[in-house]
């Protein structure tokens, strides 16, 4: 990617006044539609915009619950929320960049590298003491030219044939009791992939009281403990292919590139009563 993948809560204070910056406030909660727009009201960062996780990044019907919308339908949306080629997107939550990461990735796969998630989110922007806005900015539609890259996704089918694959590792963000099938909140059925192994997302982070990435050499022993630098193919997947993109974002931290995302993720491939499933701890 052509930008580093994160920025410091002071590399933005600095860049506030800038106008080729665009801020996008990504906070977002499972079965609470409206409660992230809520959240934003009610204060964000300067300048900051907001897109919903439910409406603008994905588009019904498709497969799995936040299915991808064309990269013709993005490049739309992204205009008209006044974000162009010529701007550097920084993009943020309250969750450790768990939903942030989602559209992070989705610039990247539209060809707009010129992106970055705020290491730590607004949670740790308010711990510093800086400050928030309640004004709605209202910037004038910008021309945004999608540049897909299809290489770096993968369907279903695309998944059944991996997994039988040496060489190719998938890996399964959420988190160990629902790859272990344990619990299963939303889907229709419970546990994983077969052949997944589990690379929780909150572990990415360097802690309960720390939602900043870990460092990077932390990272890359993390997922070269899972095989990563040993796989000639890599795919993540999540629920619903949000929380899959931190996986992504601390790859490429990690200095791991070329990972792929599964879209659907468990909710399309659980959708699917000819499709396999694992439990427990092992893949």
């Amino acid at each position: 990617m052509g930008l580093r993948p994160l920025i410091s809560t002071g590399e933005l204070a600095q860049r506030l006044s800038d106008p080729q910056l665009r801020i996008v406030d990504l906070r977002w909660r499972l079965g609470q539609p409206g409660s992230g727009r809520e959240l934003y009201g009610a204060g964000h960062i300067p300048g900051a915009i907001h897109l919903d996780v439910d409406t603008d990044l994905a588009a019904h019907p498709g497969p799995g619950r936040h299915p991808l919308p064309t990269p013709e339908a993005c490049a739309a949306r992204l205009g008209q929320a006044g974000i162009g080629d010529e701007h550097l997107v920084v993009v943020y939550d309250d969750l450790g960049g768990s939903i942030a990461a989602r559209l992070w990735w989705m610039l990247c796969w539209l060809g707009h590298d010129q992106v970055a998630l705020l290491d730590g989110g607004i949670t740790r922007w308010q711990a510093e003491g800086r400050p928030l806005a309640a004004e709605l900015p209202n910037f004038t539609p910008a021309r945004f030219t999608a540049r897909p890259r299809p290489e770096m996704l993968v369907d279903r089918d695309a998944v059944e044939r991996l997994r039988r694959q040496a060489g190719a590792l998938i890996l399964d963000a959420r988190a160990a009791e629902r790859y272990r099938g344990e619990l299963e909140p939303i889907d229709p059925r419970a546990g994983h992939i077969p052949g997944a192994a589990n690379a929780p997302y909150q572990e990415n982070l360097a802690g309960p009281s720390d939602p900043r990435f870990r460092a990077a050499e932390a990272l890359g022993q993390r997922y070269r403990s899972l095989g990563a630098d040993r796989a000639q193919t890599i795919v993540c997947y999540c629920g619903s292919g949000v929380t899959a993109c931190h996986d992504l974002l601390a790859l490429e931290l990690a200095g791991v590139r070329g990972a792929k995302l599964y879209p659907g993720s468990w909710s399309d491939w659980s959708a699917d009563p000819s499709r396999p499933i694992a439990t427990g701890a092992e893949p």
